[in-house]
């Protein structure tokens, strides 16, 4: 169902959304951002703010609800995909809800890394089986089966209501054949499938416990504190897949993780003391943090 308003009305509503935005020390520009989701205006007409001149603009919600919305972002914090049910993320938009980590910009170079490593140093791996441990929202899933069109992808999450959360954007975006999701902890469900796995893929948490509370309150207190909570170094989840992996991924088989800025060094440690991996190396994020590590399996 559409509702209508003129674009004088949008227009004064969006000026009074940017400063209440403002004044709560949230971004104006997530007054846009809404904007765009919510109707059918383009990012020029707002550039522009031709709004006014519009006889007439379709909403999503009537202009109470946005309202209603807008106090939910200022006073509770809540992160505006979570209010809206959806964002973008890499050429997909993506259900979300705070059962599920709001997949962000920086993780879309974990797919651009994953076709590089089947181009070097084995095209081979562009078959076989790929998982996703930590699937979430199902968002690298979803960008491996795009990418491995020969390959089978695995997704494993514990929680039932994020494994719902990543059906319903598979189903969407037409993956349901490819991809299959499995309820379990990390390589729990995967037992049938050690030594042949060709390629893991982990956005695990990573954050230590200690700074959780003294992060921004969109993150700390409406993401989901399993996918954050890395533990007293942040490094626990991220510990376990070095020791485990190797029983899963056969010779040559990728293992790729995210990781928080500062703890590559570490991560190639655990890897080299394990001793079952080869070709080790930290990979920065597009503003220069490290931000991923990828190694083979011997």
């Amino acid at each position: 169902m559409l509702f209508f308003c003129s674009g004088q009305d949008l227009s004064l509503w969006r000026e009074q959304a940017k400063q209440q935005a403002i004044a709560a020390s949230v971004s104006p520009q997530e007054i846009d951002w809404l904007l765009l989701e919510v109707t059918d205006l383009d990012s020029l007409s707002l550039r522009l703010e031709t709004l006014s001149a519009r006889s007439q603009i379709s909403l999503k919600y009537p202009l109470n609800e946005l309202t209603q919305l807008l106090l939910k972002r200022t006073s509770l914090r809540i992160p505006i995909q979570y209010l809206i049910g959806q964002t973008h993320w890499r050429h997909y938009l993506l259900n979300v809800s705070e059962s599920v980590l709001i997949p962000r910009p920086e993780t879309e170079l974990i797919i651009d890394l994953a076709r590089q490593a089947t181009e070097n140093p084995s095209p081979n791996l562009k078959k076989g089986i790929w998982v996703d441990l930590g699937t979430g929202s199902g968002a690298i899933a979803i960008g491996l089966a795009d990418l491995l069109t020969n390959a089978q992808i695995y997704a494993v999450d514990i929680s039932s209501a994020a494994l719902a959360i990543a059906q319903e954007n598979i189903n969407r975006l037409g993956f349901a054949e490819r991809i299959k999701l499995l309820q379990g902890s990390w390589w729990t469900p995967l037992e049938a499938f050690k030594g042949q796995i060709s390629g893991m893929i982990a956005n695990p948490p990573y954050i230590p416990s200690q700074i959780i509370p003294t992060l921004e309150p969109e993150v700390a207190q409406h993401e989901p504190q399993i996918a954050l909570d890395g533990g007293q170094d942040g490094l626990e989840a991220i510990r376990h897949l070095v020791q485990t992996a190797p029983h899963y991924l056969h010779s040559g088989g990728v293992w790729l993780i995210e990781m928080m800025a500062g703890q590559g060094q570490e991560v190639i440690e655990l890897l080299e003391q394990q001793g079952d991996y080869e070709n080790m190396q930290i990979i920065c994020d597009l503003a220069g943090f490290d931000r991923f590590v990828r190694a083979y399996r011997r």
